[in-house]
Formats: C-alpha cells, structure tokens, sequence
C-alpha cells in the first residue's frame, strides 16, 4: 500500500505553530497576503502541492502585494547584512570586480529611479555579468511589461525559498548537528517559538530626512530577529516606507524573540536626493564637494525587546550621517 504521509521536512513545515509557520513564509517572501494564503492552506501533502499554492498566490498579488513582496529584496550586489538567503542567492556577485559592482550600482539606481522599486531577478545560478546584462535590457521595458517580468522572477525565487523550507533529510541532519547547510551554528528560530512562552513584542519605525526637513519615503527596510544573544539572526521579511516615512506593515514578531535587526537600505532614496540637490546647485560651484553622494548606503540597528512592549525606532537620516532613538 503507498503512504500518503508528506516527506519528514513538509511534515515538519505543516506541524508547525502558527506564528512560527508565518515567520517562516515571510522569509521566503515579504508579502503579507501571500504568506497567509499559503499558511491557510496547511497541512500539505506533497511539497508539489505547496509549491503549486505559491505560484497561484504570486499569480494573485496585487500592485500593492508585489510592492510589499519587492521590499523584502536588497539590491543586486548588496545582499543584507546577516541575511544567508540573500548572500547565497547572490553569490554571482560574490567575487565580482570592482568595476563590475560599481556597473551594478549605477543600473540599480537607474532602474529604481524609471520604474520606482528594487530590480528583482532570480539570481540563483546567474553570474554578476549575467544579472548585469539584464538590468540593462529590461531598462527598455514598459512599466507594465517589467511588472510582468517581476512578478514571474518573484515566483522563481519563493519556489526555490519554499524548496528550502521544506528540505527533510540534509535539513534534519544539519540541525541535529547544530549546523545549516551555510556552516552557521543552528539555534533555529523554529524551535525557539515552539519552546518559550511570553507575550510577543512588537516592532514600528519610520524614516525622516533631516537635510530636507521632509519623510523619506520608498525606503526598503528588512526585519530580523532572534531569541538570544547567541541565536543565529532569522530574515522575517520586511517593507518599504510611505510618503509619511512610516514601515506600518513590518512582518510580527516570532514568541520568544529578544533581540531585533532593522536594516535600511538608505542608499537608493539618498542618491536620488543627491542627484536633486546636486541639479539644484549646478550653477553654484562653491557649493559642491568631492566626495561621495551616499557615504552611508545601509544602516543596521539592533536592539533589545521586552516581551508585551512596543517599541518604535525612528531613523534621522542625513547623507553624511544619522541618529536613531526609541520612540513612542
């Protein structure tokens, strides 16, 4: 008689709680909807199953959820600090030259500043020149083709994230041994969910341009945490700020969470701040400087949390530097 029980890592995946099953969907994909339409859908029987749900809530997103979904993606060239999944997708970039790098910069700012978001690209398998020569074509497309495109490259990539979440044997192996397949010491947040109990924290913050006096709006801002000093960082998603500089949507806390990571990747709002002011002075020599338009292109604040408290971290942003503080 064949079984009909799903492989060890699905079952692992559908056994999960709840709020640990959340956290883990919103790692693979930053998108609020889509992770809830794939959490509701639980228990899966094959991983084919789950992957096919994915592909239908990509397909489904609307403007706003592929903009949530695209947040959570650093720039090519510039995976997030701590974060292995964005580090091994892009590991193309990884021995790129100098030269190379610097050409990938200059596509992402452009392509950012034609179609208002982070160019997205499954990057897994493709060389720095591979992804460099893409931007560059896809620079020609409408706005509404290159929506098309991003919505197809942002199902590659949650596939290949839901293959990870759902890997039995080398997964189960690997955390036994206290170690993931990145050679990280493995104190999984999973596991940290399931075991502590306490009110979970929560987590606001918005961003203030103080060389212009206004909000700084359509920062990308990427949430991490983890439940202890020791735990290895887990990536739960993130998303980009308003025209207020508000983050309203920051994907929850996982229970038992202790320490929090804020990652803004300042450098595409400030170049093109930059880029203003620079036009604005042009006839005013005396008013330029030589050095670099962003000196600062990412900032990472890590702070404590208390169980059953909010805590709001404001960022005051300047090219040239920035302060951060707990709010109210």
């Amino acid at each position: 008689m064949t079984s009909t029980s799903p492989p060890p890592g699905l079952a692992r995946f559908n056994a999960l709680e709840e709020s640990a099953a959340r956290a883990a969907l919103h790692e693979a994909c930053a998108c609020t909807t889509w992770a809830e339409q794939l959490l509701a859908a639980r228990p899966y029987a094959t991983a084919e199953e789950l992957y096919a749900a994915g592909d239908a809530a990509t397909a489904r997103l609307s403007a706003a959820d592929l903009d949530e979904a695209m947040a959570g993606h650093p720039p090519i060239g510039r995976p997030r600090p701590g974060d292995p999944a964005s580090a091994r997708e892009q590991r193309g970039m990884a021995g790129a030259s100098e030269e190379l790098k610097a050409q990938m910069l200059e596509l992402n700012l452009a392509y950012q500043e034609r179609f208002g978001h982070v160019f997205l690209i499954c990057a897994t398998g493709r060389t720095g020149e591979q992804m460099r020569d893409a931007v560059r074509e896809r620079l020609g497309n409408t706005p509404e083709r290159e929506r098309e495109i991003v919505r197809a490259e942002l199902g590659r990539i949650n596939r290949i994230r839901l293959a990870r979440l759902v890997e039995d044997d080398q997964d189960h192996r690997d955390h036994r041994d206290g170690r993931d397949d990145r050679g990280d010491t493995s104190d999984t947040m999973s596991t940290s969910v399931n075991t502590r109990t306490g009110t979970t924290a929560s987590v606001s913050t918005h961003v203030l341009d103080t060389s212009t006096g206004r909000p700084a709006e359509g920062v990308a801002v990427h949430l991490s945490a983890r439940p202890g000093r020791d735990a290895d960082w887990r990536a739960l998603g993130g998303s980009a700020t308003d025209a207020d500089g508000r983050c309203k949507d920051l994907p929850p806390l996982p229970a038992g969470t202790t320490h929090v990571r804020l990652d803004f990747a300042v450098e595409p709002y400030l170049g093109r701040t930059a880029r203003r002011q620079a036009d604005a002075r042009r006839d005013d020599p005396a008013n330029r400087d030589g050095g670099p338009d962003v000196f600062f292109p990412e900032v990472a604040v890590t702070f404590a949390v208390v169980p059953g408290e909010h805590h709001h971290v404001p960022l005051l942003l300047s090219p040239f530097g920035y302060s951060v503080y707990r709010g109210s």
